[in-house]
């Protein structure tokens, strides 16, 4: 179904980005849609659009381009030999999700032949391909969680997208902030490996368990087994040194660390998050070389300061403010879904 070839690649720490760049630029990771950045022509030319970028290391997972891109080291562009499946790219993406899953293990990940090999499964009708119900069911669902988002939108007052006044403000100081390094074991204490637990002796259960990758923001499944339970409002660090903020209770195996940034503002601790991340995630950590406890308590981060102190305060105005701006298109986006949805149902 696919033509599966291998993307010529470029190091990410040596392209010199344009935020008016003609082309996408394709990372091994499905936050933002696998773009980070945007650049123009190289020296080679880019994957053709119409096709899937699949990411081999990282997080394994296969997104849809509908314009021409380059992509980093570890790339596979699969490209459709049927004009249906481009139409249908929506549910071939979770196809791929799931046939995909079994590569979300640390230390695995597939070859080109295994690309090739790959089985999914799809719906068919009188022994040919149903597109026609892949089309009828993404509608279907669409407006299902459409109307559901709408729902949680007014249920957690997340409607409101109007700045404060204290918000704006945070927002205009944002580029006249006043910036210092901090050692991330003398702001929070030493931090906390998870322990292994192996797929095979993991019970079932509610308790959320975070490994090693990007899919599902690295949770794994969910396990009953006794381990160590960490505390909501902290900050998980990957072995490649993914840093995520977690808002739930949760385990994790020996290639998390966890940095405890329970006592501080939700909001603030957000902020934390994407200072470890910045630190931690610039390639620096690999297979070869993972990201460990001891990586997290040498770690320095850049934080705004007040009288040479972090400023806590001014850290989750500003995220609520940014919380805000990225709720405003989805209330808009939710807005217009449901309104169109009503007039179709009036029309009819």
């Amino acid at each position: 179904m696919f033509v599966v070839s291998t993307s010529k690649s470029k190091d990410k720490n040596k392209i010199n980005f344009d935020k008016n760049g003609q082309y996408e630029f394709i990372g091994r990771t499905s936050v933002n849609y696998g773009v980070q950045g945007y650049l123009n022509k190289l020296e080679y030319e880019p994957n053709p659009k119409n096709t899937f970028s699949l990411a081999q290391v990282g997080e394994t997972v296969a997104l849809f381009r509908d314009k021409e891109w380059y992509g980093s080291q570890n790339m596979f562009v699969l490209t459709p030999k049927q004009i249906e499946i481009t139409k249908n790219h929506l549910f071939f993406e979770s196809v791929f999700y799931r046939a995909l899953r079994k590569y979300s293990e640390a230390y695995t990940y597939p070859l080109l032949e295994d690309v090739k090999e790959l089985m999914i499964t799809l719906p068919e009708k009188d022994g040919y391909i149903d597109y026609s119900f892949m089309e009828n069911i993404v509608a279907e669902l669409e407006t299902i969680r459409v109307a559901e988002l709408e729902a949680y939108l007014s249920a957690t007052d997340l409607k409101n997208y109007i700045l404060t006044e204290e918000e704006n403000a945070a927002l205009i100081k944002l580029n006249l902030l006043n910036w210092k390094p901090f050692n991330l074991e003398n702001l929070f204490g030493k931090s906390t490996r998870g322990k292994r637990l192996k797929s095979d002796d993991r019970i079932p259960g509610i308790l959320p368990f975070v490994t090693a990758g990007e899919a599902d923001e690295g949770i794994s499944g969910y396990i009953a087994n006794n381990v160590q339970i960490f505390e909501a409002n902290t900050t998980t660090i990957d072995m490649f040194g993914s840093a995520k903020y977690r808002n739930y209770k949760y385990g994790a195996d020996d290639h998390v660390a966890i940095v405890h940034t329970e006592k501080l503002e939700k909001h603030a601790a957000i902020f934390v998050t994407t200072a470890i991340h910045k630190s931690s995630h610039n390639g620096q950590f690999s297979y070869d070389k993972n990201f460990y406890s001891k990586d997290a308590d040498a770690l320095n981060i850049m934080l705004p300061v007040d009288d040479g102190e972090p400023d806590y305060k001014y850290m989750s105005t500003v995220i609520r403010a940014i919380k805000k701006i990225v709720i405003r298109d989805v209330v808009l986006y939710s807005d217009a879904k449901i309104n169109k949805t009503r007039t179709l149902i009036n029309n009819d």
